[in-house]
């Protein structure tokens, strides 16, 4: 199964701007973006036989990875990725979650890109985007099915003072697919950010949660005007489907406003 997940972005040319809610950055309908050149955003998550990542800190690693490759002076400006940044951002957005070990993680190491390490221990190794077509031969070789991951326990409640990005408890998705989805909120909530909430987010290491939702809260989350994610797709689940509510923390915490001015 398939970790590519796809939505249109935000306003053509401001890579970091909140789109206009008629040209919302996570929809299904097929719209001028997709007639754009079109550009993926890799991800690459670490999985030893002897040693995978647990499940949850694998999520927040990937939604960790986005934010961290969409901070980085290289995206920015004048940067050496910013251009291409600014393609992806302009056409769908694009993410897959390919795995490696062994060797393939450590040729994987040698590519241009940053590794973002999870409370956990889990690992994922993000690359500024490659066109749709023109993957480096040492990515394109990695496999997309086998992201399947597991919690030895179940994650610890979410911290109240930090966002928390709510998956859908009604969708299966497998690890990687979930991957990709968290990511997407994770860019949702940069987005709305001022520069000033972006700076504190990033100095304080971007905390974050990824929780499945309780099933009687989902709803109500998707109506509180709230970042959301809906799926285009493409793969393991249904066009329009929402994967993701993108909360700010509820008890006056980091981005307290989140999804709220």
């Amino acid at each position: 199964m398939s970790s590519e997940d796809t939505s249109t972005p935000s306003t053509p040319g401001t890579a970091g701007a909140a789109p206009e809610a008629s040209d919302s950055p996570f929809r299904d309908e097929r719209t001028a973006r997709d007639e754009a050149p079109q550009f993926v955003l890799p991800l690459v998550v670490r999985i030893e036989r002897a040693a995978p990542p647990a499940r949850t800190d694998a999520l927040e690693t990937a939604a960790r990875a986005v934010l961290v490759m969409l901070a980085d002076e290289r995206s920015l400006g004048d940067g050496e990725w910013a251009a291409v940044m600014r393609d992806w951002q302009d056409a769908r957005i694009r993410k897959v979650v390919r795995r490696a070990r062994g060797a393939e993680w450590r040729r994987a190491e040698t590519l241009d890109g940053i590794t973002v390490t999870g409370r956990g221990g889990a690992e994922v190794r993000v690359f500024p985007p490659v066109p749709l077509d023109g993957w480096p031969k040492d990515l394109a070789k990695l496999q997309v099915s086998g992201t399947d991951l597991d919690d030895p326990e179940p994650p610890p409640a979410a911290d109240p003072a930090a966002p928390v990005l709510w998956l859908n408890p009604d969708l299966g998705m497998t690890a990687g697919k979930a991957m990709a989805q968290a990511g997407h909120g994770a860019q949702l909530a940069w987005w709305e950010l001022s520069d000033a909430q972006r700076k504190e987010w990033r100095e304080a290491g971007f905390p974050l949660s990824v929780r499945v939702a309780d099933p009687a809260r989902w709803e109500p989350l998707t109506r509180a005007g709230l970042p959301v994610v809906r799926d285009a797709g493409f793969t393991e689940i249904a066009p329009g489907s929402c994967t993701v509510v993108t909360e700010g923390a509820r008890e006056g915490g980091l981005l307290s406003e989140l999804g709220r001015h």
